[in-house]
């Protein structure tokens, strides 16, 4: 091996996949997060106009944002074949999810949510796309 050449670890796919739902949780976080700077979002707040404005809204959403949240731990501890499910699954359910956020968020002081919606999505394609071709086991790999 040349003296410059840089060393590439093969990663395994649970690491990768836990990473990716890392990254996009992040995005989820920072998304919201934002939001808070558009005009009137903190007002609508104080005064209880907002999307989540009942306790089951609020347990709904909590929910739906643990889902990935509980990927990253998920994807390292599950066996294989219940999580490359769950992974395809996930994965598709919340690509579809944000799509359709990122097509009905382009608004003046949304095109930030826009673009979080169109990098989450990305992100969860990379992970039905590497749940999907999980590495299967070499056969004398196992006997070993």
């Amino acid at each position: 091996m040349p003296k410059n050449q840089l060393e590439d670890v093969k990663i395994n796919v649970k690491v990768k996949l836990a990473s990716m739902w890392t990254a996009v949780t992040l995005c989820y976080l920072y998304g919201d997060y934002f939001e808070l700077y558009v005009p009137g979002k903190v007002n609508g707040l104080l005064i209880g106009l907002n999307l989540l404005d009942s306790p089951l809204k609020l347990l709904l959403a909590a929910v739906f944002l643990a889902i990935p949240a509980l990927m990253v731990c998920l994807s390292v501890i599950l066996k294989p074949n219940i999580n490359k499910t769950l992974n395809i699954i996930f994965s598709l359910f919340f690509t579809m999810v944000m799509l359709l956020i990122a097509f009905n968020s382009f608004k003046p002081w949304k095109e930030f949510y826009f673009l979080l919606a169109l990098v989450e999505s990305a992100i969860t394609i990379l992970i039905f796309w590497h749940s999907l071709k999980w590495p299967k086991t070499n056969e004398m790999n196992v006997a070993n």
